[in-house]
């Protein structure tokens, strides 16, 4: 063989070499971090409620698909309908791969469609993935004066929420705005959890922007005792569960084209209903061992069985399909962006 075509194969096979050995490397480099590091899992609410319950459920399994088998500890950091978690992630927490926030889809969509500043760009943000879409819903007390969704549009009824951006506050607030409904705030509750017990002690007559999933494992008595029953859904397809109790959705009272437009695109981060997000500027190769995870670990036997007792819907997206949807919407056309936030903005009930 001549000399120069042994060069060219050696250096080739030195190259082939290099790159199975960087690869290798590169895994071991992960693993080598993560062995006997601790994960913070930060979630945006209190304790108790839908997202922390998901949130609780992947931590429990998340670390034994991680390279280095790292623990995994859940945070509860609730305000700013989930704001400021986005906010500690994006601008505070360790850009490392040690840090891990579970945020309101709301928070993604604020800075979009909100007036008020935020301390995080959604877009920058690197995705996880997102555990599963969910299906919001109003719900009221079987003793408020408004039983069907037609006669809120009528009658005022008092309602629960927690900040700017949190779907308890943003949905009836369009609702309001787009279909003339008269909903009133009583704003300030950390999360969902105290929402839903300040409605059960009467302290407000419904709330609007719950999950549906696992609300029947959590609260069993409303359905049982029938003291509080869903409203209306706050969804494109709706969930049929719902449709089988004949619950409507919102879209069903839409007057026009533009105030469907309006509602789809608000109602679009039911898509990504419970998202996982990581700092901007975490390295990538970590960020790849994290999404490989996150999927492993919602396709594990053991976590869909206690999914499955606590009735709580598991449809993981991938962090790279969630990132692309948040780009889409961030490029949706400014005169849908526009009537959007005009539907978000408080005003006096008419």
């Amino acid at each position: 063989m001549p000399i120069g075509s042994w060069l060219r194969r050696a250096q080739l096979a030195a190259c082939c070499v290099l790159i199975a050995s960087g690869t290798a490397a590169a895994q071991e480099t992960v693993e080598q971090f993560y062995r006997g590091k601790q994960i913070q899992l930060v979630v945006g609410s209190s304790a108790g409620g839908g997202y922390d319950t998901y949130a609780r459920l992947l931590a429990r399994y998340l670390g034994e698909y991680i390279p280095g088998q790292p623990t995994v500890v859940v945070q509860n950091m609730s305000g700013a309908g989930s704001n400021r978690a986005a906010g500690y992630i994006y601008s505070v927490a360790p850009k490392d791969g040690t840090a891990i926030g579970a945020i309101f889809p709301g928070a993604i969509l604020q800075p979009l469609l909100g007036g008020a500043p935020v301390q995080h760009e959604p877009a920058k943000f690197l995705y996880l993935g997102n555990a599963n879409s969910d299906v919001y819903v109003c719900f009221v007390r079987a003793d408020a004066p408004v039983k069907e969704f037609k006669d809120a549009l009528a009658t005022e009824l008092i309602v629960g929420a927690s900040g700017d951006g949190a779907t308890t506050r943003d949905f009836p607030v369009m609702l309001n705005n787009l279909l003339g409904a008269k909903f009133k705030l009583v704003m300030g509750y950390p999360g969902s959890r105290e929402i839903n017990l300040a409605m059960e002690r009467g302290e407000v007559q419904g709330v609007c922007g719950i999950g549906w999933t696992g609300i029947e494992i959590l609260y069993p008595e409303w359905f049982a005792k029938g003291t509080i029953k869903p409203l209306v859904q706050l969804s494109v397809k709706g969930h049929r569960d719902l449709h089988a109790r004949k619950v409507p959705t919102t879209l069903a009272f839409a007057r026009n084209d533009d105030e469907r437009a309006v509602m789809e695109l608000i109602y679009s981060q039911g898509v990504f209903g419970r998202p996982f997000v990581l700092p901007p500027g975490t390295p990538l190769d970590r960020v790849n061992a994290l999404r490989k995870a996150f999927m492993s670990a919602f396709a594990d036997p053991r976590l869909l069985a206690e999914a499955k007792k606590m009735n709580f819907d598991v449809e993981p997206m991938s962090g790279e399909d969630v990132q692309m949807l948040v780009g889409r919407l961030y490029a949706t056309p400014a005169n849908v962006v526009e009537r959007a936030k005009q539907a978000l903005t408080v005003k006096p009930l008419r």
